[in-house]
């Protein structure tokens, strides 16, 4: 680094200066009495001049004497800031900056250029005194230009800090309303009986936008790290679209993390899925999420965000192996499933009794959510998931297998009764015991616990062409009771007439194209699709009793009694899909219940057959750098659900299986914290 010009060195050019106009004088002879006063003038003038050069110079190391100061200022901060390479940036120095034009020009021989030199002089003084002040405004808005950019993470105590995330302004468009919001309730596009079929819907939202956080740190041969993500897709009891549009904010992902330079990694907390497709090895935070828009992906998409504790051991950046135990939360499809109900006429009273129970409902005060009408599934145990990573030199693959288990309460004693004891008892009674004690009235007697083991296996694959502007990527599942692993929820499990769970069987793929034109521009083409396969069963039984209080005669001419009356129905259908299912009413729209309540349609059973998904989109990023990201997007998708065909048990009829189709465009413009 060259060394800084000091004023010692100009007054140094200064003396020589002095001296070579005083040998000058002496080398010419003498004068006249008029010329020495010519000369005497002279050098008075040029002795103030120097005076006033003196000054300018004392103003110029003042002023060097203070850039100095804000340099050193400027260097420490940047060595405490990584540049690009990973060495501390050094500013430049006054040296390197300094004009090098001579301080003090030499001397001429003769007397007639003693003028231009002093003019001279003057001029270099001025261009030195303007480079410095350039120098120093420069200085000064480069050191405010890096406070203002600032480091890319905060060191606190022995923490990096980095913090991310986003700002979305975002519309989504249905053909066929799902009264939702940005993200879609696949397995609810509504047939076209649904009064909701025959309206569109336009919501406007800014609720995906997202905040996340990772502290890290080194510890020895160990890497700690922790990772929090939320959005406000959260609904609280209280949360609506009306004046204030306020609703809660939600985790997504919140991890601890500890990763040993041996390739041991241990991660516990609320994550994806080890199921979910990573773009690299077995790494948080490098999952292949799809590109939409819908916050609930796509049709096809493998993935949960669960509670996950995960150990992975990775072998050099080309193979990794992984295992997770993951908490679980069952999905139940299908309908007829044995029951006993009792209505009391003129009291508003009906009560049912099953043979079994899956769900509890949320505990407030164990800080569930209470308003859940679908409840939570008591569970036995986490599901195991095992995966392995290839990453050859071309593209990157995945096998993973996962293991479930399911458990319900089943009540034999349940579902019992009999007609013989109605106010009119029929000629030839129906009587339902039950098979412990022979009892009419349903109890608790002989329940037990019935366990099922399901599971399933899939593949995920991603490949780079053409030079990575194209990336080809498949994956899919198949497995018995993983239906809850897909992004269209399929149920897992239905229920058999005894109240035993029956796992159904489900398939799910998506395709993937993803297109990279250049760094500003990402396009994307998808195709999903979702199955479930029959669960079916026939021996159901429905029984419904029907009961009127007796009125005394003070309040009529003649008492009447109570009266009891009992509807059994035995050998019902029920189950999933089943092929006797009625769906005769899936295309017929009824009038509300009210203005809050719009009809479902007709009598439909419906039970998704198929769910697909195809998607189109893009996303176009305006900026990115140093003050953040600003791009913007559009998807569209276009969907059909198709349910299993019933005949409405009618062996000669021909089956009617329900269709859904819907179109959705969805918009996006968000800005993205540096």
């Amino acid at each position: 680094m060259r060394r800084r010009t000091t004023g010692g060195g100009y007054l140094l050019a200064i003396v020589l200066t002095v001296g070579v106009v005083s040998a000058f004088a002496q080398s010419t002879t003498q004068p006249s009495a008029a010329d020495k006063t010519g000369a005497a003038d002279e050098v008075l003038l040029l002795k103030q001049q120097v005076a006033a050069q003196q000054k300018q110079l004392e103003q110029m190391q003042a002023t060097m004497t203070e850039m100095k100061a804000r340099l050193d200022r400027a260097e420490a901060v940047s060595q405490n800031t990584p540049s690009a390479s990973g060495a501390p940036a050094k500013p430049a120095s006054l040296g390197q900056v300094a004009s090098t034009a001579p301080l003090v020009p030499r001397a001429s021989k003769t007397e007639d250029k003693t003028a231009s030199t002093l003019g001279e002089l003057k001029t270099g003084s001025e261009t030195r005194e303007t480079t410095v002040s350039n120098f120093a405004e420069a200085q000064a808005g480069g050191a405010a230009g890096s406070a203002e950019e600032g480091p890319a993470s905060i060191r606190f105590k022995g923490i990096t800090l980095t913090p991310g995330g986003f700002i979305a302004a975002e519309t989504v468009t249905r053909q066929r309303a799902t009264s939702s919001d940005i993200n879609t309730p696949f397995n609810s596009i509504p047939y076209p009986g649904n009064a909701l079929s025959k309206v569109s819907e336009s919501n406007f939202t800014a609720r995906q936008s997202r905040l996340s956080l990772l502290g890290e740190s080194k510890i020895g041969s160990v890497k700690l790290a922790g990772y929090w993500e939320a959005d406000w897709l959260g609904t609280g009891v209280t949360s609506n679209n009306r004046e204030s549009n306020s609703y809660v904010f939600r985790n997504r992902v919140l991890y601890g993390q500890a990763a040993l330079d041996s390739g041991w990694t241990f991660t516990g907390g609320q994550q994806w899925s080890l199921a979910t497709e990573n773009k690299k090895g077995i790494q948080n935070r490098q999952e292949a999420i799809p590109l939409t828009v819908d916050s609930q992906y796509q049709v096809g998409f493998t993935w949960e965000r669960q509670y996950a504790f995960r150990v992975v051991k990775d072998f050099g950046g080309k193979f990794a192996l992984g295992a997770a135990i993951e908490g679980p939360q069952a999905t139940l499809g299908g309908r007829g499933f044995s029951s006993v109900t009792t209505t009391t006429i003129g009291s508003a009273s009906v009560s049912t009794v099953g043979n079994n129970f899956l769900f509890a409902p949320g505990a407030g005060g164990g800080l569930f959510n209470f308003v859940d009408t679908t409840g939570y599934s008591v569970n036995k145990g986490p599901d195991f998931i095992v995966k392995a990573a290839v990453d050859p030199k071309w593209g990157h693959f995945e096998l993973f297998g996962v293991l479930s288990v399911f458990r319900n309460r089943v009540y034999p004693c349940g579902v019992v009764g009999t007609d013989a004891n109605d106010t009119v008892p029929p000629v030839v009674p129906t009587t339902v015991p039950c098979p412990v004690d022979g009892s009419t009235t349903p109890s608790a007697a002989g329940a037990f616990n019935d366990g099922r083991t399901g599971g399933g296996g899939g593949a995920n694959l991603r490949v780079p062409l053409f030079k990575k502007k194209l990336d080809f990527a498949l994956q899919g599942v198949a497995g018995d009771g993983v239906g809850r692993y897909g992004s269209a929820q399929l149920a897992d499990l239905t229920f058999r007439p005894d109240g035993t769970q029956s796992l159904i069987h489900t398939v799910h793929g998506l395709a993937e194209l993803e297109y990279h034109p250049n760094s500003k521009l990402d396009i994307y083409a998808y195709f999903g699709t979702e199955y479930a396969d029959r669960a079916a069963y026939v021996g159901y039984t429905s029984i419904s009793v029907s009961k009127t209080p007796a009125i005394p005669a003070m309040l009529s001419p003649l008492a009447i009694p109570a009266t009891t009356t009992t509807t059994i129905k035995l050998n019902q259908i029920g189950g999933y899909g089943s092929p006797f299912a009625n769906n005769s009413g899936c295309s017929t729209e009824n009038p509300p219940a009210n203005h809050l309540t719009p009809s479902g349609g007709g009598t439909c059973a419906g039970d998704t057959r198929a769910i697909s998904e195809g998607t189109l989109g893009f996303w176009h990023k305006i900026y990115q750098g140093s003050g953040g990201g600003l791009r913007w997007g559009i998807q569209y998708s276009y969907f059909t659900r198709s349910g299993w065909s019933g005949n409405n048990n009618k062996p000669t009829a021909v089956g009617v299986s329900p269709k859904a189709v819907d179109n959705m465009i969805w918009t996006s413009f968000r800005y993205y914290i540096p």
